[in-house]
């Protein structure tokens, strides 16, 4: 049996990115076509000994953060919270968020490959010891520099280059920040301020993909880091409803005029539930019965954009991003075709992507079948996904 997780976590990311050059916020800057924020996020989460996650963002992108996070399901982000003028100001500011977790780890949004095996190694190590930082043993030759002129080759086997996370005892971490506030100190890592009170810091040695992102070549090496992980895949979805009179036809979000609309418990929308399906498929979460039983109250006459918004943050939450969808909508009334752009548009948005990787086409059955008979609607979707480097 599993133990319960130990550790909170904040993770810092208001920074501005001047010396990337990015004309948004780093926290919102791409790494493989996700956020660096939504990347480091997806990572700790994944560590088994995480609990809590406090997001530390600039003031003005609380509520960009928040809704990245939730649209893509993150889980155990309890607050996202505005930053300081400097790192340090941003830990203290999520400190007061961590509850009472025995271990606090903090790490930099801008190091956005972190692997989750590191985060729990740091944690388990504070847990041990009180401090720990992953890092990497300096593995070159290091010179102290005065102006241009070397002066002294230092002692290489007793250098490291520290990273995040760092974990600490969350009391020791909150002593260390308030002691160094009221001496006014700042340093440019949470270990400084715990060995300004006398303790070690256990070093892990980390991972050299777990780079800082902070000039545009790094940004280069973690593009190159992510595609290396690149998986695609293909999921394949189908739905059919029988037409009857009284009900609204919907299709692809889209209102129809039209006598009769299709049966179901939902608003019956075929091509967003074959869409959901080849979601589920391509993610490897099962099937719309498994998520959305039938006959449950919660679902009676639900909105299923709502619904496909779900599943494509479900699929976000596992690791898979929607790149492209294309479908075909099986129905020999009404005309479709007049409402195949707003249908587009709709399903994009509940997707979060543009309209231009949805693709609908709509067809008959030259009168053969069910279908044929007019009796019902049917779809048929294949949806292509990219893992995000989880």
């Amino acid at each position: 049996m599993m133990s319960p997780p130990q550790a909170a976590a904040v993770i810092v990311a208001a920074g501005r990115g001047e010396r990337l050059g990015a004309t948004i916020p780093k926290a919102f800057v791409a790494v493989a076509g996700v956020p660096m924020l939504l990347h480091a996020a997806r990572r700790v989460a994944l560590s088994p000994e995480v609990g809590c996650i406090v997001v530390v963002v600039g003031a003005s992108d609380v509520d960009r953060a928040r809704m990245l996070l939730m649209q893509h399901g993150v889980r155990n982000v309890t607050a996202v919270v505005p930053g300081g003028a400097h790192r340090q100001d941003s830990v203290f500011a999520g400190l007061p968020h961590l509850g009472e977790a025995p271990v606090a780890v903090v790490h930099d949004g801008a190091r956005p490959l972190v692997p989750p095996d590191v985060v729990t190694a740091v944690i388990q190590a504070a847990a041990e010891t009180g401090a720990a930082s992953a890092g990497l043993p300096v593995r070159e030759t290091v010179k102290l520099v005065d102006g241009a002129d070397a002066r002294q080759t230092l002692d290489r086997d007793r250098l490291w280059v520290a990273h995040t996370p760092q974990a600490f005892r969350t009391a020791l971490l909150r002593e260390a920040h308030h002691r160094a506030k009221a001496e006014g100190f700042y340093g440019t890592d949470d270990a400084v301020l715990v060995e300004r009170l006398g303790y070690a810091v256990r070093m892990v040695e980390d991972s050299p993909r777990n780079l800082k992102v902070t000039v545009p070549a790094d940004l280069d090496l973690a593009e190159a880091y992510a595609g290396q992980r690149r998986i695609i895949r293909t999921g394949i979805g189908y739905d059919a409803h029988r037409l009857a009179l009284g009900r609204l036809l919907r299709v692809g979000g889209v209102e129809i005029p039209w006598p009769r609309g299709l049966a179901g418990h939902s608003d019956a929308d075929v091509l967003a539930h074959a869409i959901m399906d080849a979601l589920l498929g391509g993610a490897g979460l099962g099937d719309l019965g498994r998520h959305f039983p039938p006959g449950d109250p919660a679902f009676r006459g639900a909105d299923s954009i709502e619904l496909l918004r779900r599943v494509a943050a479900m699929a976000a939450g596992a690791g898979w991003r929607v790149v492209h969808v294309d479908s075909t909508v099986l129905a020999e009334a009404p005309r479709l075709a007049p409402y195949i752009p707003q249908m587009r548009e709709r399903l994009a948005a509940a997707l979060g992507v543009d309209s231009s990787a949805v693709n609908v086409k709509a067809t008959t059955t030259e009168g053969m079948g069910a279908i044929g008979r007019g009796e019902g609607i049917a779809a048929h979707a294949v949806a292509t996904l990219i893992n995000v480097g989880q």
